[in-house]
């Protein structure tokens, strides 16, 4: 799409659209014949050269003549929403700029083009945000693709893909949506989380907790995240990967990039869809192969959902220690159970006995995220695996998250504990010298 189409695919929805702030209707038709008058006067091919911010300026300045020409009553307010309505639906995304600009925003969750929710602290709200139509809001998510390459039409009619500032766009339109266009943004912050702010702002773990799966990672043991939606998985992930040495060559794989890696020698790469033809899909488990061949020090998978699941295990059994990876899954037995059906994806007809062999000399150490209901993230379980007993893969649980009830507020009450069991992986900790004192272990000592 040329720049002068896009400007005036942007002008459409400013004739019509609902003003979410309950403004008069004679504003709204200022704004939409202002919008016109601005393209007009525009030198398209000129403004192509601009900076964004420059091109801003320049549509402000324009905005506030044509306003003087006119010779429009308006007063200061009703001026600047006016210029930033039709800076957003020019150079951003229309009426998701607000939401977009705001830090306490973490999930966009467009349901349609009247309904449009946000997280904010873990907790879902409904906004006064809409679009005009159906038809202005698949402008803007065609504009929201488009940026990063991709397309959305009947034929291709879901889409995920990453946002330059690294947010995660997922879009569905009719004939699978059933009522209409729907999009959600996950946002990150531009700051990434670190262990202290999950130990002493957050309360998701115990600063004993923290320690040991500092010491983890260090000590290049192989470690399982497990959780639902929205659990906090690819937070942890970074975190611990921020604990990697410099010195380490990272290999990174993902559907849509998420991690936020800190480390200088980082090698990222991201699977790629099919194209209309139907040809051109390069896999995770592509991806894993290839890694391989490119002397990682260790491999970073953001999720293992399919027949990756082989090649990664075959990795870290094989000399890639310390790699970590994410899973969808309610409890540590869960991840594991979900991890041998993947390998089923494969089509190696491995026996059962072999499958769960390969989990459990690869995995050290599952760690199991929730999300509460009152939406604050906890560790609930650090699991580590033992071994196995005749066909089943052995664990004990090192730290857990109890929950005794719910407050007035609807807060949870609950508190961490040890469960008195040392783990068989502090001997390699400690020859990477990371020393687990006894006193961690206590299961009488409760953690809030």
């Amino acid at each position: 799409m040329s720049f002068r189409d896009k400007l005036n695919a942007s002008a459409m929805p400013l004739l019509e659209r609902e003003d979410v702030r309950g403004t008069s209707e004679a504003y709204k038709l200022m704004k939409g014949r202002i919008h016109i008058k601005l393209l007009d006067k525009f030198d398209l091919a000129a403004l192509e050269t601009l900076a964004p911010e420059v091109l801003r300026q320049e549509i402000s300045a324009m905005v506030e003549r044509l306003l003087v020409d006119e010779q429009t009553a308006i007063n200061d307010i009703e001026r600047r929403s006016l210029i930033r309505d039709i800076q957003h639906e020019m150079l951003g995304f229309g009426p998701l700029e607000l939401l977009m600009a705001d830090p306490t925003v973490s999930d966009i969750l467009v349901n349609s083009y009247k309904k449009i929710y946000v997280e904010r602290k873990g907790r879902l709200e409904l906004t006064s945000v809409t679009f005009t139509d159906e038809k202005h809001l698949l402008r803007i998510i065609d504009k929201i693709v488009s940026l990063v390459g991709r397309r959305i039409d009947e034929s291709s009619p879901m889409v995920d893909a990453r946002l330059p500032d690294g947010s995660r766009v997922n879009a569905v339109i009719p004939p699978v949506a059933l009522d209409g266009p729907m999009m959600s943004i996950r946002r990150f912050a531009h700051i990434p989380l670190r262990m202290e702010n999950l130990v002493s702002e957050l309360k998701s773990l115990t600063p004993e907790m923290a320690f040991m799966l500092e010491g983890l990672s260090k000590a290049k043991v192989n470690i399982l995240i497990s959780g639902g939606t929205g659990a906090g998985k690819t937070t942890l992930l970074n975190i611990l990967s921020g604990y990697i040495p410099a010195s380490e060559r990272v290999v990174t794989i993902e559907d849509a990039a998420e991690l936020q890696m800190q480390q200088p020698h980082v090698v990222r790469m991201e699977t790629r869809p099919m194209n209309i033809e139907g040809k051109g899909e390069i896999t995770q488990r592509a991806l894993v192969r290839n890694a391989l061949r490119m002397r990682p020090d260790r491999i970073v998978i953001g999720e293992v959902r399919g027949a990756e699941a082989v090649d990664m295990l075959q990795a870290m059994n094989t000399g890639h220690e310390g790699s970590l990876t994410t899973i969808h899954a309610n409890t540590p037995r869960d991840a594991l159970s979900r991890l041998e059906n993947m390998i089923g994806m494969a089509n190696l007809n491995l026996p059962h006995k072999a499958a769960r062999q390969q989990i459990a000399s690869a995995i050290t150490v599952v760690i199991q995220g929730l999300r509460l209901i009152d939406g604050k993230r906890k560790i609930t379980s650090i699991q580590e695996i033992t071994g196995m007993e005749g066909d089943v893969i052995t664990m004990q649980e090192i730290f857990a998250f109890k929950q005794t009830g719910i407050g007035e507020e609807g807060n949870v009450q609950g508190y961490f504990h040890a469960t008195g069991v040392r783990p068989k992986f502090a001997d390699r900790l400690r020859s990477f010298g990371v020393m687990l004192p006894d006193a961690m272990f206590d299961p009488t000592k409760h953690y809030q």
